[in-house]
């Protein structure tokens, strides 16, 4: 039987991420009546399961970063002897598990998982990247949710906004009285979470267990304050 289990022989080495995406979450907005264009008890939630994919999934990222219904870990070790199928599935059913129980959902949630190999020079792009992608979803569900209250219909804001570039969609929200980059720091740049390591028990000789910090106040990731978060995290320059 084991042959003939498709990528059961697919491994990885670390250091990878695995990134999560929510899968027809548009639903959950609708069954929770979710504020728009963010809703803080969402993000809230969202962190929690970060917090617990770190401590108690077992497979021990050493930070996550999420928005929207994003999580991206990093991961310097892995469990499985490195076996995708299992570091995806075990990802993938922890993060759905934790989020029902946070919410208390009513209906079956899912997500899909993908890994992507990393490396020491590709860590900070990579979070840069998402981050950028965050600043993006930002734009745009500011100027959906407006376009909407004007009486406008899904398709034809989908439409209307096909092709804006971010200044363009930030321009369109300041002639209607909201400045984009005063909004909440977590709707702007996501959340970040991460293990802090405790200082040494001085009466039991020996470090204590990694401690968890959550940053809703993220710094830019390209800027040197970012740089430095990531570095000291990783150990790479």
């Amino acid at each position: 039987m084991k042959e003939r289990e498709i990528f059961s022989n697919l491994f990885t080495v670390p250091p990878i991420f695995i990134r999560l995406d929510g899968r027809g979450f548009h639903r959950l907005t609708e069954e929770l009546c979710l504020e728009k264009p963010f809703d803080k008890r969402f993000c809230e939630a969202m962190t929690r399961v970060c917090r617990q994919l770190i401590t108690g999934s077992g497979l021990s990222p050493l930070f996550a970063y999420t928005f929207s219904d994003e999580i991206s870990l990093y991961c310097d070790s892995l469990p499985f002897n490195g076996r995708i199928e299992k570091i995806n599935s075990v990802a993938a059913s922890f993060a759905a598990s934790a989020l029902t129980i946070v919410l208390e959902l009513k209906n079956p949630i899912s997500f899909d998982a993908r890994i992507v190999q990393s490396g020491p020079e590709f860590i900070a792009r990579y979070l840069i990247l998402r981050q950028q992608e965050a600043w993006r979803n930002h734009l745009n569900a500011y100027c959906q949710q407006a376009l909407i209250g004007e009486g406008r219909g899904p398709r034809e804001v989908a439409d209307a906004l096909k092709g804006f570039d971010a200044k363009t969609l930030h321009d369109m929200m300041f002639k209607r009285g909201i400045n984009l980059s005063k909004t909440p720091n977590w709707q702007r740049r996501g959340v970040f979470v991460h293990r802090v390591k405790l200082k040494k028990d001085s009466h039991m000789g020996h470090e204590a267990s990694a401690n968890i910090k959550i940053e809703r106040e993220t710094p830019l990731f390209n800027d040197p304050e970012g740089h430095a978060l990531i570095s000291e995290l990783t150990g790479f320059p």
